[in-house]
Formats: structure tokens, C-alpha cells, sequence
């Protein structure tokens, strides 16, 4: 029987959910079908049940509330995709920033470790793929990120000595999140109607702007980052923050750090380069001396980079990794190559 039959079969729980009609409302968006909704209702109310019996409320527990229910779901076999995300995007209606920003940390990344290993078996053959996977399994859905830091480790270690570096950076620059051309769209019309690329992107930069002004006003996350207004001058001062810079034929794109807040209150190197890497697989490593990963493999994060300027400009770009935590700078920052013709 599978885990939704059974909560379908079964009673509601009695406990209150404590925004259920918002909740169903906000399940509309994504066009979940009616049975999907109740599944998504009732895994709230199951945590809700679970954090009354520790004697705490939803309001009121802590993130170490969360992550021992997560625990508790990977012993039942209960963890699954549905379930985390169905409490995820309750957490982001109810405004429980802390634990939307957890939930979206350990689900965001949990594909890019096998999506790597295809396209390892695309570009270098299966037989390679299975030599650099073999012998580990992934840590279970819910996992921590502190789990996955030393199994990418061993991956990228595995990787360097099968492949050229030429052909590890072209595993590793991909479009790993899956993101659609069509999210683009929008971005690249108006690529279309400007005059010059700096021009363009100067556009870009104050609509940005706006964009950030207005989730910081009305309180919400966007993304992973809390928007406050030293995190909004910190974009403003910095164009290359999320929409990037012309220097001669190379457009220089800065990641906005992952914690913005934290990453600006702190001084210490070490936390500064820990607030600033947005990457589950990797990022606790920042703080473990122990764990040595490769800085190669940020070109993941070039990949996801560059993918809005391979949408804008009609083919795939070129994309240089100039700074990254993994390297001990305290920034991560790109060279995309505007492809030949394309300059205006």
C-alpha cells in the first residue's frame, strides 16, 4: 500500500491545522489534483501531531523540532519527496523562514549527484560512471547536509583521476536544477529590445532591485535569502550581484551570498566563506578542515549561471570560474564569455 492510499483510506487527523484554508489555497497554484492536496494537508497535521507530543508548538519549535521529525520520517520510511515538500511550502505560506531555508537545503541539491553520474555516462561512458560511483550509496532522502560533503569529495577525487580537467569542468558546467528556457523568457525579450548589453543589464540591476524591495517589504524569503535593508544596499552598491557586469567581451556575475544577513554581520574568513557558498553538498566542508573538495566542482554552480545568458543569447555560452569559497575567497564569481556576434 503506498504512503498516500494509506492517508486517503484513513480518518483525518483530529489535530488543527493552523492555516488549513490558506494552505488548500495556496496548493491551488501549483495545480495539485484534489488527492495530492489532502496528502498535503494531512502531512502537516502529522507534524503537528508529532510536536505536540514533544509539548511544543508549531509556532514555537525550534529547528531542532524539524530536524528530528525528519529523523523520525527516515526511521518510519515515511521521508518521502511529497511529504518534505508538502511541509516545505507550508513553511514558506506560515512565514517559518528558518525552516523553509533547512527544507529547501536538503531536498534543493538531492538530485545533482546522480544527474552528475549520467552525465558522466553520457560524455564519458557508462563503464566510467560506474567506476566513479561504485561502492557508496546516497545518504537517504532528509539527510542532513552535513552527510554529503565527503561522499563529493570522493566523487570529484574519483572524477580528476578517470578524466582530463577539460572534461570534468564539461560534466560539471550543466544545468543541473532543471531550470526551464521558459523561466528566461521574459529576461530574454527584453535582451531583445535594448540597445547594448550594458544597457541591459543596468535594466536588469534596478528591476532586481525592485524585485528584492518588494519581498523584503512584504517580509517574504526569496529563495533561500531573508532580504533585509543592509542586504538590499549591499545588491545596490554591486552590480554584479545577480546580473553581472561588461568587461570587454565577459559579462561578471557575483553570487549573492547564500545567508546574506549573517554573511554581512560577520568578520571571520572562515564563516564569511561558510555564509556565502549557497551548495548543501559542500558547504559544510567550509568548516571541516578534514574534508578537502575539489573547487572544480563549483563549476556546477557556473552551470546554473550561466544558463540564463545560454537562454538570452540563442546558444550555449562559455562560463570561467574566478572566485569561489571552495578556493577561500569569500565570494563566488563568473566570467561568462559573450559568444562571437553577439555583442551590441
Amino acid at each position: 500500500m503506498s504512503l498516500k492510499t494509506s492517508l486517503r483510506d484513513n480518518p483525518p487527523l483530529s489535530v488543527r491545522i493552523l492555516k488549513e484554508k490558506q494552505f488548500r489555497k495556496y496548493l491551488q497554484e501549483p495545480k495539485l489534483t484534489a488527492e495530492d492536496a489532502n496528502f498535503s494537508v494531512n502531512s502537516i497535521k502529522e507534524f503537528e501531531e508529532y510536536l505536540e507530543k514533544k509539548k511544543v508548538s508549531f509556532e514555537c519549535a525550534g529547528l531542532d523540532a524539524l530536524k528530528d521529525y525528519v529523523s523520525f520520517l527516515i526511521e518510519e520510511d515515511k521521508n518521502s519527496m511529497d511529504r518534505l515538500v508538502a511541509i516545505a511550502r507550508y513553511c514558506n505560506i506560515t512565514k517559518k523562514d528558518d525552516y523553509y531555508v533547512y527544507l529547501v537545503s536538503i531536498l534543493g541539491a538531492r538530485n545533482v549527484l546522480p544527474d552528475i553520474g549520467e552525465r558522466i555516462a553520457i560524455i564519458a561512458g557508462e563503464a566510467t560512471r560506474r567506476k566513479i560511483f561504485q561502492g557508496f550509496e546516497l545518504p537517504p532522502l532528509g539527510s542532513p547536509p552535513e552527510n554529503y560533503p565527503q561522499l563529493t569529495q570522493i566523487i570529484m577525487d574519483k572524477l580528476k583521476a578517470e578524466l582530463p580537467n577539460e572534461t570534468c569542468r564539461k560534466i560539471l558546467t550543466w544545468n543541473y536544477h532543471k531550470m526551464s528556457a521558459e523561466t528566461f523568457k521574459e529576461k530574454k525579450e527584453r535582451f531583445e529590445r535594448a540597445e547594448s548589453i550594458d544597457g541591459y543589464l543596468k535594466n536588469e540591476h534596478k528591476k532586481f532591485i525592485e524585485d528584492l524591495r518588494g519581498f523584503m517589504k512584504e517580509g517574504r524569503i526569496w529563495y533561500e535569502q531573508k532580504i533585509t535593508p543592509e542586504v538590499l544596499d549591499f545588491v545596490k552598491g554591486n552590480q554584479e550581484i545577480c546580473t553581472g557586469v561588461r568587461r570587454g567581451n565577459r559579462i561578471y556575475l557575483t553570487k549573492i551570498p547564500y545567508a546574506p544577513k549573517q554573511y554581512l554581520e560577520e568578520s571571520d574568513p572562515a564563516l564569511k566563506r561558510y555564509y556565502a557558498c549557497h551548495c548543501p553538498l559542500v558547504r559544510s566542508a567550509l568548516l571541516d578542515r578534514e574534508i578537502k573538495i575539489s573547487p572544480m566542482f563549483c563549476y556546477c554552480s557556473g552551470g546554473y549561471e550561466k544558463f540564463c545568458f545560454d537562454v538570452i543569447f540563442d546558444e550555449p555560452v562559455e562560463v570561467e570560474l574566478i572566485e569561489s569559497a571552495l578556493k577561500g575567497n569569500t565570494r563566488c564569481r563568473f566570467a561568462i564569455k559573450i559568444p562571437r556576434g553577439k555583442m551590441k
